[in-house]
């Protein structure tokens, strides 16, 4: 059995501001229907990474494969597959819930929007929503219609900033559960980023810590945490945030001559 191709490849990616290095020569592979976390301090390099992969920014040097096609070449039809989500991120406050959505769906040419629109907002529990100006939501409000907008076209490639920020406790695990259902369905492929350790161990099958713009550790999570002895990869997150690599734990293992 062929192993298939990876719908995200990224080769020797560097990113540099000015004198200061946001990504250092990243390297990494995404497989169809993968759920892979992206994980790291604030700072690390995650953000400039989504924001390449968006073709929002231009990398210093290095190559990025989307289903196969360069980005830089062919970001139209690449993007036309994915979608993206952030907490941080807002829609646009003086429409209502449903123009906004239906302004996306349009812009993704969606066949039956309203009908898609209405299942939407229906599974994201904000049906109640739909006439509300998106400005006057709060903050758990505005990012469950976000994550609507996400999957507004059905995407091959979903990536998503902290998705569950701002959500209570609730919520969260409803969304968390959701969002597993639809990529099951349809085998769709995710990145993810998040702070919350509880959204990774339950929903990614890989994780990759970014620490000072290099991936320091890649596994599954309970992989990552066997290798650094830990009981949650929260634990894991403090040991790499503070400056610790899977290597130096290992170093620390071996016996003296």
């Amino acid at each position: 059995m062929t192993t298939p191709e990876p719908i995200v490849q990224v080769q020797n990616l560097r990113k540099v501001y000015d004198e200061k290095t946001a990504l250092a020569d990243v390297s990494l592979a995404v497989k169809r229907g993968e759920i892979v976390g992206l994980l790291g301090a604030n700072g690390a390099g995650k953000t400039t990474l989504i924001h390449i992969l968006l073709g929002l920014l231009k990398p210093t040097s290095g190559t990025v494969l989307i289903f196969g096609k360069d980005l830089e070449h062919h970001r139209i039809s690449i993007l036309e597959r994915c979608n993206f989500s952030s907490a941080y991120i807002h829609l646009p406050h003086n429409l209502k819930v449903w123009e906004n959505l239906l302004v996306f769906a349009k812009l993704y040419q969606v066949k039956n929007a309203r009908k898609k629109i209405d299942h939407l907002l229906d599974s994201f529990e904000v049906s109640h929503l739909r006439n509300n100006r998106t400005g006057y939501l709060s903050s758990g409000e505005q990012t469950r219609v976000n994550l609507c907008k996400a999957l507004i076209n059905d995407p091959d490639l979903l990536l998503l900033d902290e998705p569950t920020a701002s959500l209570d406790p609730d919520i969260a695990d409803k969304v968390r559960k959701l969002i597993k259902r639809v990529q099951e369905e349809r085998n769709m492929t995710i990145l993810y980023t998040s702070h919350n350790m509880r959204d990774v161990e339950e929903l990614c099958d890989r994780v990759l810590f970014l620490h000072k713009g290099n991936i320091t550790a890649e596994g599954s999570p309970q992989e990552i945490m066997d290798r650094f002895k830990q009981q949650s990869l929260e634990d894991v997150f403090i040991n790499i945030a503070r400056g610790g690599d899977v290597e130096e734990e290992e170093k620390h293992e071996l016996p003296s001559g």
